[in-house]
């Protein structure tokens, strides 16, 4: 049964181990969920990007928050007005594909709640997906990559990272638009967009206690951990 989850709030690390958890406890099902933030604005980073190259542009920018290295790849992304979500579900598609379907649906959901969107759809060098340029940690909504969604005035709204858990996709989205969150046009747009991809219905469900109980005593043994976070 394809489920939306619904989650009590979480800390930026806390957010990254509930993904783990749910997709090593519901291997090969279809889940999505939102993320309710204890602890914006936080940061989340690509699992291979340096660690001293994220701290030195979060200074630049003037970041002081909790930040944490993601199990997806993919750049930097500030947490602070955005609907963030993730999607766990079976997949032998590239992933190149699977953000050509996902944020096609995506795009055109948005577009029949009347919001405005476009697909990036400029093919970019390999580089472009690197996660440094130049001793810098890429910042994911700084310059968009081929499939991310553009708002009408051109700048990046939505994009997403992907791991594999075998055969089970791990998809970590953000939706940046100043009124994301509280907006529920944004959000019900998304659900009918994961509809739509998996052509699936999906029942709401709380996420099973079990399962934040396990989260959280992986955010603090991993996520938190010197070891996670300086891993590169």
């Amino acid at each position: 049964m394809p489920f939306l989850f619904n989650t009590p709030p979480f800390n930026v690390y806390e957010q990254m181990a509930l993904d783990e958890t749910l997709v090593r406890a519901y291997p090969g099902e279809y889940l999505v969920r939102f993320y309710h933030w204890t602890d914006c604005p936080a940061l989340t980073f690509g699992y291979a990007q340096f660690v001293r190259e994220v701290r030195s542009q979060a200074a630049s920018y003037g970041f002081t928050g909790a930040f944490c290295r993601r199990p997806t790849g993919g750049g930097v992304v500030y947490h602070q007005t955005d609907l963030t979500f993730s999607l766990i579900f079976p997949s032998r598609q590239r992933p190149a594909e699977i953000y050509k379907n996902l944020h096609g649906s995506i795009h055109a959901a948005l577009t029949l709640s009347g919001l405005t969107a476009q697909v990036f759809d400029t093919h970019l060098a390999a580089s472009a997906y690197a996660p440094s340029h130049n001793h810098q940690a890429s910042a994911c909504f700084t310059n968009p990559v081929e499939n991310d969604l553009l708002s009408a005035n051109g700048k990046k709204m939505l994009g997403g990272a992907i791991r594999r858990f075998g055969n089970t996709v791990l998809y970590q989205g953000s939706l940046q638009m100043p009124d994301a969150r509280q907006n529920p046009v944004y959000k019900q747009a998304l659900i009918r967009a994961v509809r739509g991809f998996w052509n699936v219905d999906l029942k709401i469900e709380h996420v099973p206690p079990s399962c934040v109980q396990a989260a959280r005593q992986l955010a603090t043994a991993q996520y938190q951990s010197v070891a996670w976070t300086e891993k590169f």
